[in-house]
């Protein structure tokens, strides 16, 4: 395993790693709307939130070695639910390969942001 670190994502906030390199897989830590420049959550919309948190991804995938091109799985965390349509519109222009997906609803995420996405990525 190796563990995956760049400084033009966001630093973990916890006991874990911006995303672990094993065989021919990357798996991320799920990624919010932190701007690595600021270290805040700069956003105050779902689209602007999905847009930073798409940036972060992809810049986490870079580091190791790989793309959001590669990406075979997701999961999306959404603080409303009502927000399903704008989110979808600002990740379809990311994730366009439509890897597999999960997306549901959480209570709260951290920092109150309003989506989280993390996912799994061939090398």
């Amino acid at each position: 395993m190796e563990k995956i670190y760049t400084k033009n994502a966001p630093e973990a906030i916890g006991p874990y790693s911006q995303a672990m390199k094993v065989g021919g897989l990357v798996f991320t830590s799920g990624q919010i709307a932190i701007n690595p420049a600021s270290g805040a959550v700069e956003a105050t919309t779902i689209e602007g939130q999905t847009e930073q948190v798409c940036k972060n991804l992809c810049a986490v995938l870079e580091a190791a070695g790989t793309s959001i091109d590669k990406v075979v799985k997701t999961t999306c965390f959404l603080s409303d639910m009502a927000d399903f349509a704008a989110f979808n519109e600002v990740y379809g222009k990311y994730f366009v390969g439509k890897p597999a997906r999960s997306c549901v609803a959480a209570k709260q995420l951290p920092k109150n942001v309003l989506c989280e996405v993390e996912v799994i990525a061939e090398l």
